[in-house]
């Protein structure tokens, strides 16, 4: 890739990264000293959704680069902008997509966020996704009777049901003890934040049928056992998120059984009911998940703004969770011609600001989040299109095909699972692609979103609603994927199990018990792995909130530079083998000094002070530059 101008929303570039409503913001450029020198460089911003102009000054040049500044008026909440520079050539417009020779629109822009900022806390976590039926099972389970939907199984034995009409019935009995249990070993592979699925009573395994939002599961404990559990957590440094659903309930929930067949009940406009009550809307048509009606002010009142609300009362003392992960945050409050979505994601932020400002509120987006992710609610997405799934394609297993279209497993997989499930589209498994889709892909979808939110956004190999990543990506490649979320701008959220190298073709099949320490049942041990790029993202800030600069997108290889004022660190990742591969676009003075790797990766400067690197397939590594210095005469 050649050296091109670049702008991001990181303190190299913004002065104020959280700015109030009408303050000025100083924004920077920097273009390529080896490019000719621009006939002029503009800001173009967007005020009450009309642009405007302002004239950059030349700073000066610094490390081979020329730098540009102009002043950015917060004018509007979310405010859009990018610049234009004239060249020999004609206009050339940079935006978060990139450089484009022609106009482009508004949605590719550049985004800065005036009101509450994120928590910082977030920016430098490592989230771990427990799903607590599965995860560890105290010695006090033994003792819980268990429901009439329940079907048991053994932890040891009995293996998952992958689809059929028991899958969400398997009862494996793991609760809130158990977890408490195993929290040496999300400090050991450098967990700092502890994400668990629902629960709340429920008629399922997995809980987003609540029955009740104002307890704990008996099941999982009780009350008692998350007040311990979090307590414990805390004790270690660690915080705890909870799921919600407000989307819809379970329909054993209280509210839908005093509403349905009743129509005067006082719970009857919290759901989509016909006339006499006795149909409704379900979440995607199933019967068990009637869905919320937002425009009820009661359903708000006793959900989010009530002193003792579902969203409130588990943010408060004697529980004190730390925030929430939303769930289908895209369809909450949406139905037909109801659209309610900002509106309600609006108040939950509030009214968890109000409790406790340093709350998390990251919600599920299940395709293109940007647009409802704009600083001004949910302060983080939990998205697959931006990362999960590029990342899938471009580490995607080969495969041929039979003359029914049908997928063929090739010889030699590590798995002799069926293709997996690849996020609800009409085919089994990903495509392969290469690095340039992967990078084209990536920038499509987070492109719109804000600089702050980017940070906040959740990077997941794999989730409990997927297949997991080893049974869809090349054998040996978990190393490069996990790399990849450790280092790019976001929050890396590990499932439970990944760093066991677990498998499954779909998100119910994911959801295995943890083998813990059973070498019979770990199919690759990755703690280590984990341990290693937690510790190197914890002590290198510019991998936390670093401006982010793409050097290489081809093929089987990427590479970019993640850098802040005091350090860059570059990463490059190899699918395939190469040798010789050149990259531009870093300091003429730059020495890379190896912090982390896997497998053996070369680094040389020649004698142009040209940074060449070579390596054997799946191999992956991170070295350290100094960081970036802005123009003396200037700053």
């Amino acid at each position: 890739m050649i050296p091109a101008p670049h702008h991001d929303g990181s303190a190299l570039y913004v002065d104020r990264q959280d700015p109030a409503l009408g303050q000025d913001v100083a924004v920077r450029l920097r273009v390529p000293a080896e490019q000719p020198t621009p006939g002029g460089v503009w800001l173009r911003s967007v005020r009450d959704a009309e642009p405007h102009y302002d004239e950059a000054t030349r700073l000066g040049e610094a490390g081979g680069w020329v730098w540009w500044q102009a002043v950015l008026t917060v004018v509007n909440p979310v405010q859009k902008y990018r610049w234009v520079m004239r060249t020999g050539t004609g206009s050339l417009w940079v935006n978060a997509r990139g450089t484009s020779h022609r106009d482009t629109p508004d949605a590719q822009d550049f985004r800065i966020c005036a009101g509450a900022a994120i928590p910082e806390w977030i920016h430098r976590s490592v989230m771990y996704q427990v799903f607590p039926d599965r995860f560890a099972r105290s010695a006090s389970a033994a003792d819980r009777e268990l429901p009439s939907w329940a079907v048991p199984a053994d932890w040891e034995t009995s293996e998952v049901i992958g689809r059929g009409p028991d899958t969400p019935y398997q009862y494996y009995g793991g609760d809130l003890a158990g977890i408490g249990e195993h929290l040496d070993h999300l400090e050991a592979i450098g967990a700092t934040v502890l994400y668990l699925t629902p629960m709340f009573p429920a008629r399922s395994n997995h809980r987003y049928d609540a029955s009740d939002f104002a307890g704990v599961d008996p099941l999982l404990g009780g009350d008692e056992a998350l007040i311990r559990l979090v307590a414990d957590a805390h004790a270690r440094g660690l915080r705890v998120v909870g799921d919600l659903t407000t989307n819809h309930s379970g329909d054993a929930h209280e509210w839908f059984r005093a509403a349905y067949r009743n129509p005067e009940a006082p719970e009857s406009d919290f759901y989509y009911f016909s006339k006499d009550n006795t149909e409704y809307l379900a979440w995607l048509g199933v019967d068990s998940l009637p869905k919320f009606n937002w425009r009820s002010q009661g359903l708000r009142e006793r959900f989010i703004l009530d002193d003792d609300s579902m969203v409130a009362r588990w943010l408060q003392p004697p529980f004190s969770m730390d925030g929430w992960r939303i769930d289908v945050g895209n369809m909450t409050g949406r139905a037909g011609a109801d659209d309610f979505n900002h509106e309600i994601a609006a108040l939950i932020r509030q009214r968890m600001h109000d409790i406790n400002p340093e709350a998390l509120l990251v919600a599920e987006s299940t395709s293109d989040a940007a647009p409802d992710f704009q600083g001004d609610t949910w302060q983080g997405a939990m998205t697959y299109t931006n990362f999960t799934r590029p990342l899938w394609q471009w580490l995607a297993r080969p495969r041929t095909w039979q003359d029914d279209g049908a997928a063929v497993m090739p010889q030699g997989n590590v798995t002799s699972q069926p293709w997996p499930d690849f996020y609800g589209l009409p085919q089994r498994g990903p495509d392969s692609t290469g690095a340039e889709e992967f990078l084209d892909t990536h920038l499509d979808f987070a492109a719109a979103f804000p600089w702050r939110v980017r940070l906040a956004n959740l990077n997941a190999i794999d989730t409990h609603d997927t297949a997991r990543a080893a049974s869809a990506i090349l054998p040996g490649a978990q190393p490069l994927a996990v790399a990849l979320q450790f280092t790019l701008p976001g929050v890396p959220m590990v499932f439970m199990g990944d760093e066991f190298g677990l498998e499954g073709f779909n998100g119910e099949k994911s959801r295995t018990p943890m083998p813990w320490d059973d070498p019979r049942r770990i199919p690759a041990d990755l703690r280590g792995l984990y341990a290693s790029l937690s510790a190197l993202r914890r002590e290198r800030p510019a991998l936390t909130s670093g401006g982010l600069r793409w050097l290489h997108a081809e093929g089987g290889t990427l590479a970019f530079i993640r850098e802040d004022h005091h350090e860059a660190v570059l990463v490059v990742l190899f699918r395939d083998a190469a040798r010789g591969l050149r990259l531009g676009g870093l300091n003429p003075e730059a020495n890379p000094v190896p912090l982390w790797s896997h497998g053996t990766v070369t680094c040389e400067v020649d004698e142009d002070s040209g940074v060449v690197l070579g390596a054997q397939a799946l191999c992956a590594a991170a070295f350290t530059l100094p960081g970036t210095t802005l123009p003396a005469e200037r700053r």
